[in-house]
C-alpha cells in the first residue's frame, strides 16, 4: 500500500495540551506497575494482536477514556471504545460474538469494553487479510480504523481515522475518571490510507458562515424551510466525538441534526444544515433556533477547550449580528433550557460567563440556567453553572450575591446566609436540598393542577426535583409525572395528598420543607 504523511490534517496540539499534566512522558511508556485501564489496553492488544498505542488513541478520540457509567452516546455507542448498537451499526453485538462477553458487560465494564474494541479491530484486520508482520505496523491499520468509525462515505471515514493518527503523531497523556494516567509517545507516522488516500477531507466552504466547512446532513434528518423567524441560539454537547457526530448526522437513521458542529481540539466548525432550514435538535426550539453542537460529553470538562469556546463564541456572535438576536442568556440558551426537552446539556461544566463574555454580550441580564437533573450541595469554593443559578435566584429575591460569575465567594456566602436566616432555614451557608427548594420555589403561588402550563409550573418542577432528590422534568407542562411528584411531596411532608398545588403545598416548598 502507498504511504502518506499527515500534512494538512490540522493540529490537535491544543487538546493534548489541555489534558496533559505537567510531567514528562516516561522513556519507556507507562509505569511498570500499570493501573486497571492501562493493563486492560496492554492485555487486549496482546490478545488480539492490535498495536497498544493505536487502541489508546482510538479510545481517547472517542471518549477521552471515560466510560460515562455505561450511558450511550448520541449514536448509541458505549464505553471507552464506543461500541455501537444502532439500526445501522452493531459493533457492540459483534464484540459480544467475538469475545463471549455479554452486551451488558461490554456496555458497563471497561476491561470488557476495551477487549471488545480490540476484537472488532482484529476482525477487520482478518477481513482485510493483514498478516502477522503487517499487524505489527501501526501505519497498516489506517483503513481498519477508518472502518471502525462507521462513516457512510470515504471522506467521513478519513476524517475519523486522521484524528486517531494525529494523536499518534503528536502523542498524548490522558487521565481516566479514576485518576489513572495513560501515555502515548509521539512518533513519526505515515499511514497507509489505501482507498481513503483519494477521499479528501471535507473542504467545501460553509454557505452561511465563511469560517466553517460544509458537510450536509442527510435530508432525512432536517426539514426544509422554517415556520418561525430565527430568534435564539441553542448550545448543545454532542455526547460523542466530532467525527462521529458529523458522520451520525449524515446517516438517515439518526433523525437528528444540528446546524453546526464544533471540534474540541482546535475549534474547527462544520456546518451541516443551512440556517434557513430547520435542524432537529431541540424539539420546541427547532423552528426558531440555530443549533450548535460541541464535541464532548457533559460530565467531562476536558472537552471544553479554550479553542472550542473562542471558535464557537465567534460563530454565535456572527449569527446574532446577522439575524438580530440579542446577545444575552435569554436568547443564547442551553439545550436544557428549551421548554419541552429532557436533555441536560451543555451541563454544569460549560462556562457560561466566559462564553458570553467572548460572544460580546451580557453574562447576566438574561435567564441563567436554572434547570438541572439534580441539585448539588454548594458551599464556599464551589463553582459552575449551579452556583450561577444560586446567584441569579438570590439577586432576584433582593439578596446581593455579587456578580453572576459561577464562583461561590464571600459575597455569595453572605447572601446565602442572609436568605437562610430570612426563611428560617438555619444559617450554615451551604446550599443544600432545603435551601435549593426554597430558592427555586420562591415567587407567586398560583393554584396548579394537571393541565396547567407555564413558568410557574417549571418553577414547581425544579423545586420538586430539589426537594425529592429525583428528576422531575421541568418542561412547564403539569402532566401525570408532575402530579405524582406533587403527591409524593405532599405525602412525605404530611400534607393533604391531592396532587394539586395550593397554598399549603407552596408554603411547604418555600419554607424548604
Amino acid at each position: 500500500m502507498r504511504r502518506a504523511t499527515l500534512s494538512g490534517l490540522g493540529s490537535l496540539a491544543a487538546l493534548v495540551t489541555a489534558v496533559q499534566p505537567a510531567l514528562a512522558a516516561p522513556p519507556t511508556g507507562d509505569s511498570p506497575d500499570p493501573g486497571p485501564v492501562r493493563h486492560a489496553f496492554s492485555a487486549a492488544a496482546a490478545e488480539f494482536g492490535v498495536p497498544r498505542d493505536l487502541l489508546i488513541a482510538l479510545g481517547y478520540g472517542e471518549t477521552h477514556l471515560d466510560d460515562h457509567a455505561g450511558q450511550p452516546s448520541q449514536a448509541g455507542g458505549y464505553g471507552v471504545m464506543h461500541l455501537v448498537s444502532n439500526p445501522d451499526r452493531h459493533t457492540l453485538e459483534l464484540a459480544s460474538r467475538l469475545t463471549g462477553e455479554s452486551a451488558r458487560e461490554l456496555r458497563t465494564d471497561t476491561t470488557a469494553n476495551i477487549r471488545g474494541g480490540a476484537a472488532v479491530l482484529r476482525a477487520y484486520a482478518d477481513d482485510a487479510g493483514l498478516g502477522r508482520a503487517e499487524r505489527r505496523d501501526t501505519d497498516a491499520w489506517y483503513p481498519l480504523v477508518a472502518r471502525y468509525g462507521g462513516a457512510a462515505d470515504p471522506s467521513g471515514a478519513r476524517l475519523y481515522a486522521d484524528t486517531v493518527y494525529t494523536f499518534l503523531a503528536e502523542g498524548l497523556t490522558a487521565r481516566t475518571p479514576d485518576g489513572e494516567t495513560l501515555t502515548v509517545r509521539a512518533r513519526s507516522v505515515a499511514p497507509e490510507r489505501g482507498r481513503y488516500e483519494t477521499a479528501a477531507a471535507p473542504a467545501a466552504q460553509s454557505p452561511d458562515y465563511p469560517s466553517a466547512l460544509w458537510v450536509p446532513a442527510s435530508s432525512a434528518n432536517y426539514s426544509v424551510g422554517r415556520s418561525a423567524s430565527i430568534r435564539k441560539i441553542v448550545i448543545h454537547v454532542t455526547q460523542g466525538s466530532y467525527a462521529g457526530t458529523v458522520n451520525w448526522f449524515r446517516n438517515p437513521s439518526a433523525k437528528a441534526s444540528a446546524h453546526y458542529v464544533v471540534r474540541s481540539s482546535d475549534g474547527q466548525i462544520t456546518q451541516m444544515v443551512r440556517d434557513k432550514n430547520t435542524a432537529w435538535h431541540a424539539r420546541s426550539g427547532n423552528a426558531s433556533g440555530i443549533g450548535i453542537e460541541h464535541e464532548g460529553y457533559i460530565d467531562n470538562p476536558t472537552w471544553f477547550t479554550d479553542a472550542m469556546y473562542r471558535s464557537s463564541a465567534a460563530l454565535t456572535a456572527y449569527l446574532c449580528n446577522r439575524y438580530g438576536i440579542p446577545k444575552n442568556r435569554a436568547h443564547v440558551v442551553g439545550h436544557s433550557e428549551v421548554p419541552g426537552n429532557n436533555h441536560t446539556d451543555p451541563g454544569r461544566y460549560w462556562n457560561w460567563t466566559y462564553y458570553m463574555r467572548l460572544v460580546g454580550g451580557s453574562t447576566g441580564g438574561g435567564a441563567a440556567q436554572l434547570t438541572f437533573t439534580s441539585y448539588d450541595a454548594l458551599r464556599s469554593g464551589s463553582s459552575g453553572a449551579q452556583v450561577s443559578a444560586v446567584q441569579s435566584l438570590l439577586d432576584q429575591l433582593g439578596f446581593d450575591a455579587g456578580t453572576v460569575d459561577g464562583s461561590f465567594g464571600t459575597t455569595t456566602a453572605a447572601a446565602v446566609t442572609a436568605f437562610q436566616k430570612a426563611r428560617d432555614l438555619g444559617t450554615d451557608g451551604i446550599v443544600g436540598a432545603r435551601t435549593w427548594t426554597a430558592l427555586l420555589s420562591a415567587g407567586d403561588t398560583p393554584v396548579l393542577g394537571q393541565g396547567s402550563t407555564g413558568a410557574a409550573v417549571e418553577r414547581l418542577q425544579r423545586a420538586l426535583t430539589a426537594a425529592l432528590g429525583r428528576t422531575v422534568s421541568a418542561d412547564g407542562a403539569f402532566g401525570a409525572g408532575t402530579a405524582q411528584a406533587v403527591r409524593d411531596f405532599q405525602s412525605s411532608r404530611s400534607l393533604g395528598v391531592d396532587g394539586q398545588v395550593g397554598p399549603a403545598t407552596w408554603s411547604a416548598l418555600q419554607a424548604g420543607r
